[in-house]
């Protein structure tokens, strides 16, 4: 199944599912542009934009979910921004905190006040 996420003023609204066939051109490639035809004439919008997601990550970096962004210069979608002080990866497209998380197995939660991790 191929995944598309509804874009409004670089926010995603909506990210619906499209049957793979839908976006197999003549020549049994898979055709991005297919899917946003089709789910524009499905729902009568010519003007919408539609961006296809990748449910594994495997391209635009991430999955696109409700109030994710979709950075068209990037292109790729991304989480909103968890906390102030973390900063977005431009490889990965993912928040970092301004310390890495402890990797010692016992669950942390992040304390944006001390901009440290605080075990629970």
């Amino acid at each position: 199944m191929a995944h598309y996420a509804k874009i409004e003023n670089g926010i995603v609204e909506q990210v619906i599912v499209v049957n793979n066939e839908v976006i197999l051109d003549d020549s049994n490639v898979e055709q991005e542009s297919l899917g946003v035809t089709f789910i524009q004439t499905l729902n009568n919008e010519t003007d919408s934009v539609w961006v296809q997601t990748s449910y594994n990550g495997n391209f635009r970096k991430n999955y696109a979910g409700v109030g994710h962004t979709y950075d068209e210069t990037r292109d790729a979608f991304y989480a909103p921004q968890p906390y102030p002080s973390w900063t977005l990866n431009e490889t990965t497209c993912q928040w970092e905190a301004p310390t890495p998380y402890p990797n010692d197995n016992k669950p942390y939660t992040w304390n944006e006040e001390s901009l440290t991790w605080e075990t629970q």
